[in-house]
């Protein structure tokens, strides 16, 4: 009779990636490489309710699937991922998870989205070597999802940051120090700008950058590199590396980092720019966001009334026209005076 071992039992594994349907992406494996395609492209790859734990199941089954050294992350369509649909939680959220009725639980929202951070964090945690593929965009909480790769590979005309940082929200993940340093993480955190692959290249934050009729050639380079090497040195390797940046408070980080998002839902003026966006339509509420206009400030009890002015006919995110005109000039966005502070004047 012939002892089960170890590694008699991995060999029979059968592989398990494409055993699991899923309906916001697809799995695929090419070698010993797994690559997972975020696939609402008509919504841009926007993050809803299903996809970050749908994540998380299959990182967790590419790491069980035996023939698997290498994990891709890459959007399908036009875009990694423009970040969480926010068409649907900001001016809809009939359940109300995203904002809550007044007086709200913050240890409520803070296992909402406690749980979401977990997920992409399976990318970090993952044994096995995780590289995002970004083209177009990587936004908001689709920069979330890059930033906890190992590796981001980029397409030199995209752009990667999180615009919700002026008013709305607070990356819950908090990779940002992380991979830029202080300075350059308060530069985007502060501002929320977004800058393109040859910049996130030479901040480094980008692994490498290449035209988009590149990009594949440029991911699978990097990829079939690391894949030569035996599951187990990468995973023992990723761990001593993942353990020095886990020293460094990273959970304590990503704890105030998600209770943090939680109150920027939930202050005056998220509460204002929830209801803007109920009110006009979220492609209005970004673009007074995104346009470098000051954000409202209604003060504690106000419900900003007076900062409800309707907004330009068409009026849009500046990020979301692509940012530059052809041959570089920046688009600005139309022009609105400045917002007063306090509870009286009008936007």
């Amino acid at each position: 009779m012939i002892k089960k071992t170890a590694s008699t039992a991995r060999s029979r594994r059968p592989p398990v990636l494409a055993d699991q349907v899923y309906s916001t992406l697809t799995c695929a494996v090419s070698g010993r490489i797994a690559t997972l395609t975020l696939n609402r492209p008509d919504r841009l790859n926007a993050i809803n309710d299903a996809m970050p734990g749908e994540i998380r199941q299959a990182v967790e089954a590419a790491n069980a699937d035996d023939r698997v050294h290498v994990i891709v992350i890459r959007g399908a369509g036009k875009a990694f991922c423009a970040g969480y649909d926010l068409k649907e939680y900001a001016e809809g959220d009939t359940t109300h998870d995203i904002t809550q009725p007044l007086p709200w639980d913050p240890m409520l929202d803070y296992q909402f989205m406690k749980k979401n951070t977990e997920d992409f964090m399976s990318l970090w945690r993952s044994y096995k070597p995780t590289i995002a593929r970004v083209h177009g965009y990587a936004a908001a909480g689709g920069s979330d999802i890059a930033t906890c790769c190992d590796f981001i590979v980029m397409e030199d005309k995209a752009r990667i940051g999180y615009m919700p940082v002026r008013v709305w929200g607070c990356p819950s993940p908090a990779m940002w120090v992380y991979r830029l340093g202080a300075m350059r993480a308060k530069q985007l955190m502060f501002t929320g700008d977004l800058i393109n692959g040859k910049q996130a290249f030479e901040w480094g934050l980008a692994t490498d950058v290449a035209p988009l009729a590149k990009l594949d050639a440029a991911v699978a380079k990097l990829a079939d590199r690391i894949a030569g090497v035996p599951k187990n040195q990468l995973m023992m390797l990723k761990l001593v590396i993942n353990q020095a940046v886990e020293q460094m408070g990273l959970e304590q980080t990503q704890r105030l980092a998600t209770l943090f998002d939680g109150i920027t839902r939930h202050s005056p003026e998220g509460l204002w720019f929830k209801r803007y966006a109920e009110t006009f339509g979220f492609p209005a509420a970004v673009e007074w966001r995104d346009s470098g206009r000051p954000i409202p400030e209604p003060g504690p009890g106000n419900r900003g009334e007076a900062f409800m002015a309707p907004p330009a006919t068409g009026a849009r995110s500046v990020w979301s026209r692509d940012g530059v005109k052809k041959g570089g000039t920046k688009k600005t966005a139309p022009k609105r005076p400045a917002s007063p502070r306090g509870k009286t004047g009008k936007s």
